[in-house]
């Protein structure tokens, strides 16, 4: 008897963790509106991102060599480049759309990166052995040892500039935080009754950590994820800023402000208008994830 009611805790348990995302919406709804705002500005910049290719007015690459430097609009520029133009003739407006595109792409792509494997290091080192535990723990401070900015450049130097490094480079930035999360969870859930009902089943140590453990980890590595988001959106800008990132003819919002830093005092709004985009962005993400660690740390002292 008391085994299924263990049963019946778990399988409740998870039904749980499927309507979690249903009730985030539902919270989403009444969330305040400044969280509103936030999930709206970066659902926009999502799309517009995605929408880039058409809403360019010209090519990122293309030059006017005699229309360079030109204002925005509101600074007594033309509406043919609404943002003027860089040193090299290139409309400003036509680079920051595929700039957002490729930032937000690497952003992306690196915080899965680390979620996939400071997960999956937590996961294990969690459910494992003491030495299994010992040894990954030691991995994980290792990396977090290790400068950053020392590593790009060793991985810069070994495989040459480019996307798939930045995004490597940028998902094990964040790599120990999410295994440090996840095995402090796994930890406390792997000793519950409805992970000793499985294994007490029959269950493969593979399937109770992917069935019954790893389901239980998300709102926390939800949280981080989102949270850490407008790190990994600074730190490939500031990769980009220093020459390791992004590289010509290819742009980011990094490499923009990188481009424009020899025109600060002359041109100011080639690094202004950049900054200002990387700032709107890296706010609205950390307000959505203060919401979301909030709405869950209401929830768990219920």
């Amino acid at each position: 008897m008391s085994m299924q009611n263990d049963i019946v805790s778990g399988r409740a348990m998870a039904l749980t963790e499927n309507s979690q995302w249903r009730q985030i919406r539902e919270l989403f709804g009444r969330a305040p509106t400044l969280i509103r705002v936030a999930g709206v500005t970066i659902a926009a910049c999502y799309l517009i991102a995605l929408l880039s290719p058409l809403l360019s007015p010209y090519g990122p690459a293309d030059q006017d060599l005699l229309a360079r430097l030109q204002p925005p609009a509101f600074l007594d520029g033309t509406w043919s480049h609404p943002l003027g133009t860089d040193h090299l003739g290139r409309d400003v407006l036509s680079r920051l759309l595929h700039a957002l595109n490729t930032t937000l792409v690497i952003a992306t792509l690196g915080v899965i990166v680390g979620v996939v494997t400071g997960g999956l290091a937590g996961l294990i080192s969690g459910l494992a052995g003491r030495r299994v535990d010992g040894i990954f723990m030691l991995l994980v401070d290792a990396q977090a040892s290790v400068p950053l900015t020392l590593l790009a450049l060793a991985a810069v130097a070994l495989s040459g500039s480019s996307t798939l490094v930045l995004v490597l480079i940028v998902g094990i930035s964040d790599y120990d935080k999410y295994a440090r999360v996840v095995r402090s969870q796994v930890l406390v859930i792997k000793n519950r009754a409805f992970v000793e009902s499985a294994r007490a089943l029959g269950a493969s140590p593979v399937r109770v950590a992917f069935r019954h453990v790893l389901p239980s980890i998300v709102s926390p590595l939800t949280v981080l994820a989102t949270s850490n988001f407008s790190s990994v959106v600074i730190l490939e800008s500031a990769l980009s800023f220093l020459g390791v990132g992004i590289q010509p003819p290819d742009t980011s919002l990094g490499a923009m402000l990188g481009e424009a830093r020899n025109y600060l005092i002359t041109n100011w709004w080639l690094a202004a208008i950049p900054t200002a985009l990387i700032v709107v962005i890296t706010m609205a993400v950390s307000l959505l994830g203060d919401w979301l660690r909030d709405l869950f740390d209401r929830r768990l002292s219920t």
